[in-house]
């Protein structure tokens, strides 16, 4: 079959599917205490620090789980994994209904987000498995873009059922749905050469690709390599950003536009309506280029460059003149952030062998995250002396053209890591 060919059979997309599902989920989990926060913060007297101090145990532990499940996707595979994330972070999602300080929803959100932090590696490792290099990033891009539905679903439902049945139902509610998935997904993934439902024309073009055994590779290894630190590096600039719009976004509109907890629904739609469009072109426009016959690099680049460009006009956000505009600024970002992602993440597939790229995706992981806790200092900080949000956008609006020239610089050539360097 020619590598050009494209297969009958659709089986890689229903797996792609599956992790669309799991990303949607546990954006709806994540954000279910952002979306309460106003409410719980005037019901328990929170502070701006406390708040964000919960915000920077989230990340913390985020951070870590995500390093430890990068190793452990590479030994027990994307199936085994992805089950043990979904199991952890079920609970602590759950156990927030025990709580009602910061501190104590801190402890809660220790477990979720290492749940969480385990669910990326193993979807990364799933794509890894079932897609070649020319589909990578578009199914990334369209898994990715299942935060932007869960941050979608997330405003419009749990403010009604925390009104009608009390703000703890909420997290019951929605954690419920996890165990669902859990089962479909230990149902139904395979490796593909071990899934009945696989077409020899789909399994050939799967593996269109030499594949490697999965093999940890030695942290001194790793960390000698400029690959793996562009991956860092642009996870630690732009990790922050998307952090900060899923811990502070609600209170942004609350405190800017006096936006009520059952009114965040259109506003919050709008800006994951315009998140989804950016994850899937972002990950859309270089799989298209890399189709024409660019070279990987330059078609990862372009694409990062062109949703970069998108990201200048938050700057303005906090300033807008309505709260219309300030969703179509916000809106533009959060697009460029989800199509820069998708490209971001693609890198360690495209960089290192198949089988060796989940312990560079746990160090991402663990870098972004430290991004994120100095970002949510920052943004406390900011909010309690200032109350605005000014400095913070600015920020966000460089981001991502900085992140752009560390990559490149980094990798100008986009040069794959060979067997030796990592031997």
């Amino acid at each position: 079959m020619s590598a050009a060919a494209r297969p009958r059979g659709n089986v890689r997309w229903i797996i792609c599917g599956l992790l669309f599902a799991a990303v949607v989920l546990s954006y709806v989990d994540r954000l279910v205490l952002p979306v309460l926060k106003p409410s719980l913060q005037a019901q328990y007297g929170w502070s701006e620090q406390g708040y964000a101090n919960l915000a920077i145990w989230f990340q913390g532990a985020y951070g870590l789980a995500y390093v430890l499940f990068g190793r452990l996707v590479d030994r027990v595979g994307a199936r085994i994994g992805y089950a043990l994330a979904v199991t952890l972070w079920t609970i602590g999602h759950v156990a927030h209904v025990l709580f009602t300080s910061t501190l104590g929803m801190a402890f809660a959100r220790v477990p979720l987000a290492i749940g969480e932090a385990g669910a990326f590696p193993a979807a990364l490792a799933a794509t890894g498995e079932w897609f070649p290099k020319s589909e990578r990033a578009l199914a990334i891009g369209i898994f990715n873009a299942g935060s932007n539905v869960g941050a979608i679903v997330t405003p419009l439902v749990v403010p009604v059922i925390a009104v009608t049945f009390g703000w703890r139902m909420a997290f019951i509610a929605t954690g419920a749905l996890t165990i669902v998935w859990l089962i479909a997904w230990l149902g139904f993934y395979r490796r593909p050469r071990e899934h009945p439902a696989v077409s020899g024309e789909e399994l050939a073009w799967i593996e269109s690709e030499p594949a490697e055994r999965a093999r940890p590779i030695a942290w001194r290894k790793l960390l000698s390599l400029r690959q793996t630190w562009a991956y860092m590096l642009g996870r630690f600039l732009i990790d922050p950003v998307w952090w900060t719009f899923l811990f502070w976004l609600p209170d942004f509109f609350n405190r800017q536009y006096h936006v009520k907890m059952l009114d965040f629904g259109p506003p919050l739609v709008a800006v994951y309506l315009l998140a989804d469009v950016g994850s899937i072109g972002g990950g859309w426009l270089s799989s298209r280029l890399l189709s024409r016959g660019w070279a990987t690099g330059r078609a990862r680049k372009t694409a990062m460059f062109a949703c970069a460009l998108f990201a200048l006009p938050i700057a303005f956000a906090a300033h807008a003149p309505s709260l219309w505009t300030a969703v179509l600024l916000i809106g533009l970002a959060c697009a460029a952030h989800q199509g820069f992602s998708a490209n971001v993440y693609a890198l360690p597939g495209d960089l290192f062998p198949r089988g060796r790229a989940g312990s560079v995706i746990g160090l991402g992981g663990l870098s972004g995250a430290v991004g994120g806790m100095i970002m949510a200092k920052f943004a406390g900080t900011i909010l309690a002396a200032l109350g605005s949000y000014q400095p913070i956008f600015l920020v966000a609006s460089c981001a991502y053209l900085v992140a752009l020239g560390v990559i490149h610089l980094l990798v100008p050539h986009y040069a794959p890591v060979t067997g030796e360097q990592i031997a």
